[in-house]
């Protein structure tokens, strides 16, 4: 079954998406920046934001970062159509408080809430705060118990559970989701842990930017694992430098190329306090590009028709909704808007 293609954005969390040093977009991760960009996303036609949760920045300890959850909840309350999807880190919230705010969340939203459930990369922000990072599939097994609590919890049904990182004993949250059965589930990761997480519990598979061989495969990965109800669905990361000329674009590329070398301090810093086993670090050090969660590497460099082409045929193989980047982000968001949208349109 082919679905619509949905279209949606990245929060500013923790400001610029590209490159820190780019005079044609200071950094700015506040809140009335990211009000304001959600806001006029969702006039755009734009169908859902990201919010990703960073309890530090990841980036630079001297630099703001947005509070994910808080923020998904004031803009629960601002917009009227736009999904809200908050990630969230499972040992940073005990699966009872979590789900009991992502159901109030639900109710504030009127049932376009979501939870992307990420199971942490960065070292530095767990272990500083005096908590476990526990070991690369160890955080698969303990992210999967969680969510499968998470899951029953805004299912509104009565859990008792004894497991081994969780015991709850008649836990029950009302009010229950009143618009449908439960937020939607997102989940991110590549790895092998990862997909098993996605087949047996996830909504939607959300995948890095990269080449579409690569994402075909992965899906065929995740299509063929043993699935219990409807089948999974699929996004896509991708920063999407778009021009009326081919020429145009790569030109805009190569600048915000040349300024990404300048925040090597960064990379160093962030390369520091990953974790060396997440799949997502392996996949990006093969490509260049520009952007996070594989940037560019998706291929979304060029004139408007070369770029809602390549949008298309993500479609194609899978991918019904893509998460897209921007640098400046508010100029090349209404770029994207206006010439590559009707674009896709046009394309059905």
């Amino acid at each position: 079954m082919t679905h619509p293609l949905r279209i949606g954005i990245w929060a500013l969390v923790h400001g610029n998406r590209a490159a820190l040093r780019d005079p044609e977009e200071p950094y700015d991760a506040s809140w009335r920046r990211n009000r304001a960009l959600v806001l006029e996303a969702e006039a755009l036609g734009y169908d859902c934001v990201l919010v990703a949760q960073h309890t530090m920045n990841p980036h630079r300890t001297d630099l703001g970062q947005l509070e994910a959850w808080t923020a998904s909840a004031a803009l629960a309350a601002e917009t009227r159509r736009i999904e809200i999807i908050a990630a969230i880190k499972p040992m940073l919230y005990h699966p009872v408080v979590l789900a009991k705010m992502a159901l109030q969340i639900e109710e504030i939203s009127g049932g376009r809430f979501a939870i992307n459930l990420v199971n942490a990369w960065n070292r530095k922000e767990i272990e500083d705060a005096g908590l476990v990072f526990r070991e690369h599939d160890e955080r698969y097994a303990y992210g999967a118990e969680w969510l499968s609590l998470v899951e029953r919890l805004m299912r509104g049904e009565e859990v008792r559970h004894e497991g081994r990182f969780f015991q709850v004993r008649d836990y029950v949250l009302r009010p229950g989701a009143a618009t449908r059965p439960r937020p939607r589930i997102y989940v991110g990761g590549e790895s092998p842990p990862a997909r098993d997480l996605v087949a047996a519990q996830a909504d939607v598979w959300f995948i890095n930017g990269q080449p579409l061989e690569n994402v075909e495969a992965l899906i065929a990965d995740v299509r063929a694992r043993p699935r219990w109800g409807e089948p999974v669905r699929f996004g896509l990361s991708t920063f999407v430098i778009a021009r009326e000329t081919a020429e145009e674009a790569q030109a805009e590329y190569r600048r915000l190329l040349a300024l990404a070398a300048e925040d090597s301090d960064i990379k160093d810093y962030v390369k520091a306090n990953t974790d060396p086993a997440v799949a997502m670090r392996k996949t990006q050090a093969k490509y260049e590009s520009v952007g996070t969660n594989g940037g560019t590497s998706a291929g979304t460099v060029g004139s408007y028709r070369q770029v809602a082409e390549r949008l298309r045929q993500f479609h194609d193989l899978g991918i019904d909704t893509l998460l897209t980047q921007f640098q400046p982000f508010e100029r090349e968001m209404r770029r994207f808007a206006e010439h590559v949208m009707p674009l896709l349109r046009r394309g059905g």
